[in-house]
C-alpha cells in the first residue's frame, strides 16, 4: 500500500546562465526550478483500503482541511495575481512605433531607417541587444546589432531619453509587402566576463578563477551552429590558452581578444536572458510612395483657344494636352496630376472667378463632377473619349511620366448618382438635398456624400470607380478633402485596394486639423498634403521640417506643394521671382516629393483680391492657355531653375529621404540652413552622400550671417574642414564649423551645397 504524499521535484539539471541562445518562449527566459517537500514534523498517514470506514474526526484532520482551505486560497490568490508586463530586460520606447503597434509604420523598398529603443538591465552586467527583420514571405534579414548612444548625441530624439540607455540600429527593407520588426535584449555575459577579467587580472584578484570562467564561456560561444568551423576552432583554442597555466596571466587573456575572436563573437554572440520586444509591423512599399516630384495641369486649358469669330471658347483637349507632356518631363518632374476630368454639372455651375452667373461658354469647375454625359467613371465629352484618356496615359508613359488622377467624392446637382441613390446624400427638411458649405463659403454646384444612410451601397461603388480608373492606367489617385469623409472608410477601401494593387498609392489633399490629417496618414494614405505652403519664416519653417522628419516619418509622408489651384500664399503674391525660387529651392530639397501647379513657372502670382489665397482669373473656372514658349525665350520663365533642381534631386539619394534632415544653426534670423545625410551602404558599395542647403527666406533683402554647422550629422569630424561645391553655380568653398555667408536674392538666394565623403576621418 502506497503513501500519501507528494513526490518531491528536483533542481533541473540546468541553471539559468547554462540556458541556450533561443531556448526560452518570446519574452521570457526559463528559470530553475525549485523543490518542495513536507514540512518538518508532519504526520503521515496510511490510505485507507477501500471499503474501510472513515476515521473518526481528529485534530488533524482538522488541521488538514484548514490547510487545504488556505491553499485553495492560495491558489486563488495566484490566479488573481497579475501577470509582468515587463520582460526580463525592459524593453521599452520602441521606435518606430505606430498606434500602439496596432497600426503598420512605414518605409519604402531600400529606404535606411532607425529602429530604436530604451533597454535596461539591472545590477552593473552588460547588455546587447539586436532588431530582427522579417520579410513578408517569413524571411529574416542580416542580424543587426544595436548601438547604445551616448547622451547628448545629435540622433537622439530627445524626447525618448535624450541618449540615457537608448540602443539604435538602422534597417533596410528590401522589397514590397508586410515585414514585422522586433528588438531582442540579451545579457552579454562575455563582455561582462572580459571587462571585469580585464580588471581582476591585472590586480591580481581571482586570476585562475577568471581565467576558468572565460575558458567555459568560449567554450559555449563554440558551440554555436552559425560560427564557421575556422572561427568555432578558434573559440576552442581560446578556451585551451585560458586554462593553459604554463603561461602568464596577461598572455593567457590576450588570446581571448584577438580580431578574429571579436569578429566571430559580433556576427553570432553568446546571448543569455534572451527578451524580446513585440514583434511589429512594418509596411514596406514602391518607392514612388515617398519619392516624387509632381506637376499639376488642368488638360483643358492646353490647347484651348478663344474663337475671335463667335466669342465662343473651346476646350484643350487629351491629345493637346499631351503636346504638353514632353516638357514636362524635360523638367524632370515624375507625376502629372490631373484635376477631375469628368463631365461637369450644369445646376448652379459657377462662373468666372467662382460668381453665380455663368454665360453659356463657361467651363464651370471640374470639382463639380457628373451631368446627363456621365459620373466618376466617365470623362468629359469636351476632352475627348475614354480612348483618348488611355492614349494620354500611355504617351505619358512614353516619357516616364505617372499619372495621378483627382479622386473626389462629390456630385453636381445632375450627377446620375443623385436621381438613382438620393440616399447618398443628406436630405433637409424641406426635402432638399445639402449643398456643401464651409462658412462662409458655399459650394452651390456641389453635394456631398453622406456615408451613414447606406455606407455599403456607396463603399461598392466607390471600389468600382478606383479600380475602373486603374484599369486605365492609373496608380496614383490625389483624393480631394479626405477629412470630410470618415475615416474608417478610407482604411477599408485603401485596405482592400492595396492588398491585390499594392503599388497603388493614395495622397491626402487635407488641411485640416493636425490629428485628422495625421490619422488619414496611419489608416492607410501613402502621401499627405501638409501646412508648407503657410510655413515662410525661418523659425517656423525650422521647426515644420524637424516634424515632419521626426517620429512623424514612420508614418506620414510630406508632399510640398508650392502652390495649388486653391492656394496662393501672399509670399508668392509679393515677393517677385525671388520667392519662387526660394519656395521651389525649399520644397524640393526638403522632402523627398514635392509639387508645383502649373503658371508656378511663370511667376504667376496676381490674386483675386488683397487677403485672398484665389488666384485672378482662376483656372478652377474658366480656361487658362499659357505662351509657354515665349515665355521662355524671354526669360521669363523658371523652368531652367526647376530642371536644375529636379536633376540635382535624382543625382543625390540623401535627398531622396526624409528621415535624414538636420537643421543647423544661423545667426540671421532670415538664413535657413540643413542637411541630409545619407551614409555609405556596405551592402550596395554606394558611397556617402550629403547635401547641404542654405538659403535666405527674405525675398526682399540680401543677407549676412555665419552658418554654424554640425559635422558630426554631416559625417565628418568636429574639427574637419569640408568641401562645399555648389551645385546651382558651380562655386566651391573650404568650409569649417563655422562659415560666413552672403544670399542676395535678386541674384541667387539659396545655396545647394554637397559635400564629399570623408577620407581621413570615417563617418563620425
Amino acid at each position: 500500500m502506497s503513501h500519501n504524499k507528494r513526490k518531491p521535484r528536483t533542481r533541473s539539471a540546468m541553471a539559468v546562465s547554462d540556458q541556450q541562445p533561443g531556448c526560452a518562449p518570446a519574452g521570457t527566459v526559463a528559470q530553475a526550478h525549485t523543490s518542495t517537500a513536507p514540512r518538518a514534523g508532519a504526520t503521515r498517514r496510511s490510505t485507507p483500503s477501500v471499503g474501510a470506514a472513515a476515521p473518526p474526526a481528529t485534530a488533524t484532520t482538522a488541521a488538514r482541511r484548514n490547510a487545504a482551505a488556505a491553499s485553495t486560497a492560495s491558489a486563488h490568490a495566484d490566479s488573481q495575481r497579475p501577470e509582468p508586463t515587463t520582460g526580463r530586460i525592459p524593453i521599452i520606447d520602441i521606435l518606430p512605433m505606430v498606434s500602439q503597434g496596432h497600426r503598420p509604420a512605414k518605409a519604402v523598398v531600400g529606404e535606411r531607417f532607425a529602429v530604436s529603443a530604451t533597454i535596461f538591465g539591472e545590477g552593473h552586467d552588460a547588455i546587447a541587444a539586436n532588431v530582427v527583420l522579417r520579410g513578408p514571405n517569413g524571411e529574416q534579414g542580416p542580424w543587426t546589432p544595436l548601438r547604445a548612444l551616448p547622451a547628448g548625441d545629435s540622433h537622439v530624439d530627445s524626447a525618448h531619453g535624450g541618449g540615457t540607455d537608448r540602443w539604435v540600429a538602422d534597417v533596410c527593407p528590401t522589397s514590397v509587402g508586410m515585414w514585422t520588426f522586433t528588438i531582442e535584449a540579451w545579457k552579454d555575459v562575455m563582455f561582462t566576463w572580459s571587462h571585469n577579467a580585464g580588471l581582476k587580472i591585472a590586480a591580481d584578484v581571482d586570476t585562475e578563477l577568471m581565467l576558468e570562467e572565460g575558458a567555459r564561456l568560449f567554450e559555449r560561444a563554440a558551440q554555436d551552429p552559425g560560427h564557421s568551423q575556422q572561427d568555432a576552432q578558434a573559440l576552442l583554442e581560446v578556451s585551451q590558452a585560458l586554462r593553459d597555466q604554463t603561461r602568464p596571466a596577461q598572455a593567457r587573456l590576450a588570446a581571448a581578444q584577438t580580431e578574429q575572436v571579436r569578429h566571430a563573437l559580433q556576427q553570432h554572440p553568446l546571448r543569455d536572458l534572451v527578451t524580446q520586444g513585440p514583434a511589429l509591423p512594418l509596411l514596406v512599399e514602391r518607392e514612388r510612395a515617398l519619392v516624387g516630384s509632381w506637376y499639376e495641369f488642368f488638360p483643358r486649358s492646353e490647347g484651348a483657344r478663344d474663337d475671335q469669330e463667335t466669342g465662343q471658347w473651346h476646350s484643350g483637349t487629351f491629345a493637346t494636352a499631351a503636346l504638353r507632356l514632353s516638357s514636362i518631363a524635360a523638367m524632370g518632374f515624375d507625376v502629372v496630376y490631373l484635376p477631375p476630368i469628368h463631365p461637369i454639372g450644369q445646376i448652379n455651375r459657377k462662373g468666372p472667378n467662382n460668381t453665380l452667373n455663368p454665360t453659356p461658354g463657361d467651363p464651370g469647375s471640374p470639382w463639380a463632377i457628373g451631368s446627363a454625359q456621365g459620373g466618376h467613371d466617365a470623362v468629359h465629352p469636351d476632352l475627348g473619349t475614354l480612348e483618348d484618356f488611355d492614349a494620354f496615359v500611355a504617351t505619358a508613359h512614353e516619357h516616364g511620366l505617372e499619372v495621378a488622377l483627382d479622386l473626389a467624392l462629390q456630385c453636381a446637382p445632375d450627377h446620375p448618382w443623385v436621381a438613382a441613390h438620393p440616399e447618398w446624400f443628406t436630405i433637409l427638411a424641406d426635402g432638399s438635398i445639402a449643398y456643401a458649405e464651409n462658412p462662409p463659403k458655399k459650394y452651390q454646384d456641389i453635394y456631398p456624400l453622406n456615408f451613414d444612410r447606406d455606407y455599403e451601397g456607396l463603399y461598392a461603388e466607390i471600389l468600382r470607380v478606383v479600380r475602373h480608373w486603374m484599369d486605365h492606367g492609373v496608380r496614383i489617385f490625389r483624393v480631394d478633402n479626405p477629412h470630410t469623409k470618415p475615416v474608417h472608410f478610407w482604411e477599408q477601401l485603401i485596405g482592400e485596394i492595396t492588398s491585390t494593387d499594392p503599388d497603388v498609392i493614395f495622397l491626402a489633399e487635407a488641411f485640416t486639423k493636425p490629428p485628422m490629417m495625421h490619422q488619414l496618414a496611419k489608416v492607410g494614405f501613402q502621401q499627405s498634403y501638409t501646412y508648407f505652403t503657410w510655413r515662410t519664416g525661418k523659425s517656423e519653417i525650422e521647426d515644420y521640417l524637424r516634424e515632419l522628419s521626426g517620429d512623424a516619418a514612420a508614418y506620414m509622408r510630406p508632399n510640398l506643394f508650392t502652390n495649388t489651384p486653391d492656394i496662393l500664399h501672399e509670399s508668392l503674391q509679393y515677393g517677385g521671382p525671388a520667392a519662387f525660387k526660394i519656395r521651389a529651392a525649399l520644397a524640393a530639397t526638403a522632402s523627398p516629393s514635392y509639387g508645383i501647379y502649373s503658371g508656378f513657372e511663370l511667376y504667376e502670382h496676381v490674386a483675386l483680391r488683397p487677403g485672398s489665397e484665389e488666384y485672378l482669373d482662376s483656372e478652377k473656372y474658366q480656361y487658362r492657355p499659357r505662351d509657354w514658349k515665349g515665355a521662355e525665350e524671354a526669360g521669363r520663365s523658371l523652368a531652367p531653375y526647376l530642371t536644375r533642381l529636379n536633376t540635382i534631386r535624382k543625382q543625390h539619394r540623401a535627398l531622396q529621404r526624409l528621415r535624414n534632415l538636420t537643421v543647423h544653426a544661423c545667426d540671421d534670423p532670415a538664413i535657413l540652413a540643413f542637411s541630409k545625410h545619407e551614409p555609405a551602404d556596405p551592402h550596395t558599395g554606394q558611397p556617402a552622400d550629403t547635401v547641404l542647403v542654405v538659403m535666405n527666406v527674405d525675398p526682399h533683402a540680401v543677407r549676412n550671417s555665419w552658418v554654424h554647422l554640425d559635422l558630426h550629422a554631416l559625417g565628418y569630424a568636429a574639427d574637419d574642414l569640408i568641401e562645399v561645391t555648389d551645385q546651382i553655380t558651380g562655386e566651391s568653398y573650404t568650409w569649417g564649423r563655422d562659415a560666413w555667408v552672403q544670399l542676395d536674392p535678386w541674384k541667387e538666394p539659396v545655396h545647394i551645397f554637397t559635400i564629399p565623403a570623408p577620407f581621413t576621418t570615417g563617418e563620425g
